[in-house]
């Protein structure tokens, strides 16, 4: 299974964007496909709070344009949104905060690796290089031939 970070989400969305109609493609080739694939709930949230937040985007995206957006996505019937759940998934995040000595702002790509790891994602698609930090997660930028 593939899972889906955010920036991917943020420029699929933003037409003001570079990545605009490459990452559009990368989302449509997803959704329209019978294989599973996955967002976080943890690059939702973060989606969310990109695109409408006025001091990144001006215009920001309204809040209801955003909410539809992730909407049309849980329309493709091979998606899944995936989250934090039993033992399995805190015993990966620790490994991975401990033996990477993360703190700050990186918990939050622990948290998606841990996510990922624990839902047996094959690949995860994103543009941050942070991800190669955390083993068990291969990454792959799907905007880069």
């Amino acid at each position: 299974m593939i899972a889906v970070d955010t920036n991917i989400l943020v420029y699929s969305h933003r037409r003001d964007s570079a990545f605009f109609e490459a990452s559009q493609a990368v989302i449509r080739s997803l959704a329209e496909s019978a294989a599973p694939w996955a967002i976080p709930w943890p690059a939702v949230h973060e989606f969310l709070a990109i695109v409408t937040h006025p001091r990144i985007y001006s215009p920001a995206s309204p809040l209801t344009t955003a909410i539809e957006q992730v909407k049309r996505w849980a329309g493709s019937p091979s998606l899944s949104f995936i989250g934090e759940h039993g033992g399995a998934y805190l015993d990966v995040l620790a490994h991975h905060l401990q033996s990477g000595r993360v703190v700050g702002a990186r918990v939050h790509d622990a948290r998606i690796a841990a996510i990922c790891i624990s839902h047996r994602v094959d690949e995860l698609w994103t543009a941050d290089r942070d991800f190669t930090r955390f083993p068990g997660v291969r990454v792959r930028n799907p905007l880069v031939r």
